[in-house]
């Protein structure tokens, strides 16, 4: 009689176990690494929008410009970082995303290179103003919206906070380093510091941003069916006013564009344009000042990904009118917190600032989503535009302001009183259906 050598066979007395099928591994949802590239594609056109506030001085004593001069350079430029995004949302429906993302860098990278030969205010606005006004428009948040609404079903909310908080994730980065630059060296180096992340971004986009999930045959993150690839739409910039003169017949577009305008006025404009001077005029170094901007951005982070966490759980209209309401406040406070030295009650502003800086984007896009369905990147892209229309008001009346009285102060409580107005604006917008919605995106 022979023992068996079956090394498998069981035991005796023991039942042989079923072998279980390995599990499959859990890959990393392609929409995951899409908005990874977005965030890192917003976060170098960061470094565009936060060299025009560390340059009012340097330019003001080499060439003789006034503050108001130079302030409507900028207001053109965030003039046109508002009223480019509708149309750039609408011609990322027609080119697709990676297409107009690749040419945006490279005419920010042209314009931000060539005012290192500039000797006359014209130049300026034409190239920091129309030139890098268009490209830095065309990657906006409504890029971040379009992003968003074609690769989530589910997260949104948390995705836009994540995207809006890029751009203070490239503040931080940029800001010392470009302060430091234009300290140690001059403006020119840093102006050709920013051409040279603009290029440097490109091949990222060209080769990892995938314009639709279909492209790579996966559904949107959360979905439970598949979504084939829309067809090109023609007639970008048809569309785009189109939907604005859909839009512009209901009272909540004018509700969210009045109240993104004042947000815009109260941060691109205001703070981030003329924070550094206004500190220097107290005795502030610009390093130190430009610090001060860059731990906005830390908080910044934080406070945005926080909202479109918020967002997901609570009323977006309840948190608009929070975030309008502190903001206000914190500004009517900032006259008598400025000095030569950084000191505790000025941190707390900067950290409490930093919180809300753009806390209000994520509920703003939300509100749009439900009254507007499919159209709401376009839609959000003309909200934005006010958001840069009153950012480009107060950047250029600021500028006027301290040429004409001498400080800042008229314009820290002016804007504290218009944050005020948003909140009411805020509470007042009515909710919509989500029936209505559905059929006005079918529309």
């Amino acid at each position: 009689m022979t023992q068996t050598t079956d090394a498998t066979a069981a035991p005796e007395g023991r039942d042989r176990e079923p072998r279980r099928p390995p599990r499959p591994r859990r890959r990393v949802h392609r929409a995951w690494w899409v908005a990874a590239v977005t965030f890192v594609t917003i976060i170098g056109a960061a470094a565009f929008r936060s060299l025009p506030g560390i340059l009012i001085d340097p330019l003001h004593d080499e060439f003789g410009w006034s503050r108001g001069t130079i302030g409507a350079a900028v207001s053109v430029n965030l003039a046109l970082y508002g009223l480019t995004a509708p149309f750039a949302a609408a011609l990322m429906d027609r080119f697709g995303i990676r297409r107009v993302v690749a040419g945006a860098l490279a005419v920010i990278a042209l314009g931000s290179g060539l005012t290192v030969w500039m000797d006359s205010a014209w130049q300026l606005i034409l190239c920091w103003g129309l030139l890098v006004g268009l490209g830095s428009g065309s990657m906006a948040l409504a890029f971040a919206a379009t992003v968003t609404n074609r690769w989530f079903t589910e997260r949104r909310g948390l995705v836009t906070g994540i995207l809006t908080a890029a751009s203070a994730s490239g503040q931080l980065i940029f800001l010392p380093l470009l302060s430091w630059i234009v300290q140690t060296h001059d403006w020119r180096p840093a102006a050709v510091t920013v051409a040279l992340a603009a290029l440097a971004v490109i091949p990222f986009v060209w080769l990892l941003l995938h314009d639709h999930p279909a492209d790579v045959g996966q559904k949107p993150y959360g979905a439970q069916e598949f979504t084939p690839k829309p067809p090109p739409v023609p007639g970008a910039a048809r569309r785009a006013l189109g939907v604005l003169f859909s839009a512009v017949r209901t009272g909540p577009f004018w509700l969210l564009a009045g109240t993104f305008a004042i947000c815009g006025a109260s941060t691109n404009g205001l703070v981030q344009t003329h924070f550094v001077p206004a500190a220097h005029d107290h005795g502030m170094p610009i390093t130190a000042a430009a610090s001060l901007l860059a731990v906005i951005g830390v908080f910044d982070v934080v406070g945005t990904v926080a909202s479109g966490w918020f967002t997901d759980r609570f009323e977006p209209r309840r948190l608009l009118a929070v975030y309008y309401a502190l903001r206000g406040v914190s500004l009517l406070f900032l006259p008598m917190l400025l000095a030569p030295s950084v000191h505790p009650p000025m941190v707390f502003f900067i950290v409490f600032y930093g919180l809300d800086w753009v806390a209000t984007v994520p509920p703003t896009l939300a509100l749009c989503r439900e009254q507007y369905g499919e159209d709401s990147a376009i839609v959000f892209g003309w909200v934005l535009a006010s958001h840069q229309v009153g950012a480009a008001l107060v950047a250029f009346l600021g500028g006027v302001a301290r040429d004409r009285f001498g400080s800042y102060d008229v314009v820290w409580i002016a804007s504290g009183a218009l944050c005020a107005a948003a909140a009411l604006m805020a509470l007042v917008i009515r909710r919509r259906p989500a029936a209505a919605v559905a059929s006005a995106g079918q529309a």
